[in-house]
């Protein structure tokens, strides 16, 4: 998927642009998510990261490594994200991502079956030519509301 059209992308052009680089690193999040994977998703995080209700990156690695402990079967489907606003050091990214946990995930994931749909908001910065994570926020959506 993404990855793919990133590599072709370089091949094109020489190399991904910003854009580019900004909607993998949605996709690899969830990837890292399903993967229960912690360490990689808070190497995504910038120091001063903060999310909607407070957490910092610290307090957010308690919450994922709680999180991972309660569900299994984790499955995260990006179906749309965006590049809301772009200069040389900050970015703006919106994802709608369908989420669920428990058996079947394989099931889940192939067919794209979702008990929850969520709008991911990001606030990225470049730092020495990487984009991290600054701030993040999500809330639940209704079937409607999928842009």
């Amino acid at each position: 998927g993404a990855a793919l059209w990133l590599f072709l992308s370089g091949l094109a052009c020489g190399r991904p642009t910003d854009e580019d680089l900004l909607l993998d690193l949605v996709d690899r999040l969830c990837s890292y998510g399903e993967e229960r994977d912690a360490p990689r998703i808070l190497g995504c995080l910038a120091a001063d990261y903060s999310d909607f209700q407070g957490r910092s990156k610290s307090e957010t690695e308690e919450m994922l490594n709680g999180y991972f402990r309660r569900y299994r079967g984790i499955a995260i489907n990006v179906l749309r994200s965006r590049v809301d606003r772009l200069t040389a050091e900050e970015a703006s990214v919106q994802a709608d991502i369908a989420f669920s946990s428990g058996a079947a995930k394989v099931f889940r994931k192939l067919a794209k079956v979702s008990l929850d749909n969520y709008r991911l908001l990001l606030n990225l910065g470049n730092s020495s030519g990487e984009w991290l994570v600054t701030y993040a926020e999500w809330r639940t959506l209704g079937a409607g509301e999928l842009f």
